[in-house]
């Protein structure tokens, strides 16, 4: 004991050493601010902030249901939180690399001995004959001869119970980047958790906007259908009367043929988003129905002013900076290598021939014992170790940095959408108003035969365009408003509360 334990209390001194790098943020090309929105500021990565349920911005009961079941039912989430488990037990893990490991053996022994006969080598001089019912033998040494006794060899049990311990003090801190890596992964995979949460919510919100969207067109086909119905029913009547030519019946049945395919395609485009839908709630297509509903399109209203805390919300950047921060622990697990390794280990037990006997002070058995262990060659191969560990944080480093670079892009580019196509929608507005009143006065002069039907057809045709242009826009204002939504991270409100229905 006096000479294992200055060992051991070396070995916990020098385990307060830690080789290997310690972790620093790297820097990044994060400008002060954006530059499509005044007052909007950036900031590292902090920790993962609870986005709430930014979907209700929108003010759909539907959506908000559809959202809701992605966290139970999405299955590439369900494989994120499966490997965020995983992530955290390899923690425990590592973790545990720094305690003794214990062990309790119980063994019981049975043997016993014949009547053979054999040769026994001595280390005396002399041979002779045992008896005794046991092994008799001839024995060969140096100098005289004479006879020797063995006895029986007899048989027995025997009872034994012990108990191990061995430890590997961390003298570099092998363990301890180990565990630090374990963590930097843990964190890097809530990040990827989070990161797939929001895609997942954020693709269905766009492709449910979409959806809505084509209801509108639909209802706006069949509506402009039933006037084209309408207006065939009138240059036929015309025609059978001689006041038409041929081609205005012609085109009026040109337009409404044209009219009711594109009613199908938009059909078509409905199923598809209907079924991509379905796969994101975890549900199969064939099982899964949203009922066509008109369309109240709300546009969240975008904050002239953002906090600083803009990219800390972003779960890619996180999970990016995190990573970088497990192959910087990585360089001190390979350089730990070049280090010797301490193993100490200890044992205590009891034998016996019996159980009774066995917990007696005489039979009490012990053992303490330290080891040393140090590669004096390996062909270099610590050293690339370490050199691809150093490489491995290079690359990692650079990943971080690219996926700011394009958070940042991608802010920028959702920014300038939501600024721009508030215009737009302005302006499709007012031409979709205009291209109304133009259809009206156009087939009230055709009626009158001040034009001819070729004109009541391509002002037709122009306002239904622009009605769906307009329908078009809108969808993209919200589409942008999930975009943005998505490059911040989540939603810009702090508390969520119901929008106004909108006008009309």
């Amino acid at each position: 004991m006096k000479r294992i334990l200055p060992i051991t209390l070396t070995a916990t001194l020098l385990a307060s050493c830690t080789v290997g790098p310690n972790y620093k943020r790297p820097t990044d090309l994060t400008p002060p601010a954006f530059k499509e929105a005044a007052g909007w500021s950036t900031a590292a990565p902090g920790d993962l902030l609870d986005k709430g349920p930014w979907w209700t911005l929108f003010n759909d009961p539907v959506l908000n249901d559809l959202c809701a079941r992605i966290e139970v039912s999405n299955q590439n989430v369900a494989a994120a939180v499966a490997a965020l488990e995983q992530s955290q037990a390899l923690v425990r893990e590592a973790r545990a690399g720094l305690f003794p490991t214990l062990d309790v053996t119980p063994a019981v022994t049975q043997s016993g001995g014949g009547g053979s006969n054999g040769t026994i080598i001595t280390s005396g001089g002399g041979t002779g004959n045992s008896s005794g019912g046991g092994t008799t033998g001839t024995g060969t040494g140096n100098g005289n001869t004479g006879s020797s006794t063995i006895g029986s060899a007899g048989s027995g049990t025997r009872y034994r119970l012990t108990g191990g311990a061995s430890w590997e003090p961390d003298l570099w801190g092998r363990v301890r980047r180990t565990v630090e890596q374990a963590k930097g992964n843990a964190a890097a995979s809530a990040a990827d958790l989070a990161a797939a949460r929001l895609s997942a919510q954020s693709t269905l919100a766009t492709d449910y906007i979409q959806m809505r969207s084509l209801d509108a067109e639909i209802d706006l086909t069949v509506e402009t259908g039933k006037s084209y119905d309408r207006a065939l029913q009138i240059t036929s009547n015309r025609y059978n009367a001689g006041v038409s030519a041929k081609t205005d019946l012609l085109q009026a049945q040109t337009q409404v043929a044209s009219t009711r395919g594109d009613l199908a395609e938009l059909v078509r485009q409905r199923g598809v988003l209907e079924h991509a839908i379905a796969v994101l709630t975890g549900e199969a297509p064939s099982t899964f129905v949203i009922q066509h509903a008109a369309w109240a399109p709300v546009v969240p209203v975008v904050p002239a002013e953002l906090p600083s805390t803009l990219l800390q919300r972003r779960p890619d950047i996180a999970s990016a900076e995190r990573r970088v921060a497990a192959a910087n622990a990585g360089i001190g697990i390979a350089v730990a290598a070049f280090f010797p390794n301490l193993t100490l280990t200890g044992s205590v037990g009891q034998s016996a021939t019996s159980i009774g006997n066995l917990f007696n002070g005489s039979a009490f058995l012990w053992s303490l014992g330290a080891s040393l262990a140090q590669s004096v060659f390996d062909g270099g191969l610590v050293r690339g170790q370490v050199a691809a560990a150093r490489a491995t944080w290079r690359e990692s480093v650079a990943t971080y940095r690219q996926t700011v670079l394009a958070a940042l892009q991608d802010t920028e580019d959702q920014l300038i959408g939501a600024r721009q196509l508030a215009v737009t929608t302005t302006l499709r507005q007012a031409a979709s108003s205009a291209a109304d009143e133009t259809e009206k006065l156009t087939l009230n002069q055709y009626l009158a035969g001040q034009v001819d039907y070729t004109t009541v057809v391509t002002v037709q045709a122009t306002a239904l365009n622009a009605r769906r242009t307009l329908v078009t826009a809108v969808a993209n204002q919200q589409a942008t408003s999930v975009g943005l939504i998505r490059a911040l991270g989540g939603s810009w409100e702090t508390t969520y509360r119901t929008p106004p229905p909108p006008a009309g």
